[in-house]
């Protein structure tokens, strides 16, 4: 009797699958909106800006330099574990 309520009770996202769905939705609405990118014009400032997919690629490039500038300043700002205790 628990075990069935217990079954009742599990949300949406802890039944197997629902978060593979979840991620193929994002995928399949990141690859749209990468396609979409031939249905408007344009008004670039820069010449960079015309090329098929740039912001994407800009925004993918650049929140992984951020995650890598990120790390490295870890080591730099890094204190011992026992830092605040003194």
């Amino acid at each position: 009797m628990a075990e069935d309520k217990q079954q009742n009770d599990r949300r949406w996202l802890d039944r197997p699958g629902s978060v593979d769905k979840i991620v193929r939705t994002v995928y399949v609405v990141c690859i749209l909106l990468f396609i979409a990118d031939f249905a408007y014009h344009k008004h670039p400032h820069f010449a960079a800006e015309e090329w098929f997919g740039f912001y994407g690629l800009y925004g993918f490039v650049s929140c992984v330099l951020l995650v890598l500038a990120a790390k490295e300043l870890r080591r730099l700002l890094k204190r011992d574990e026992g830092y605040y205790d003194r």
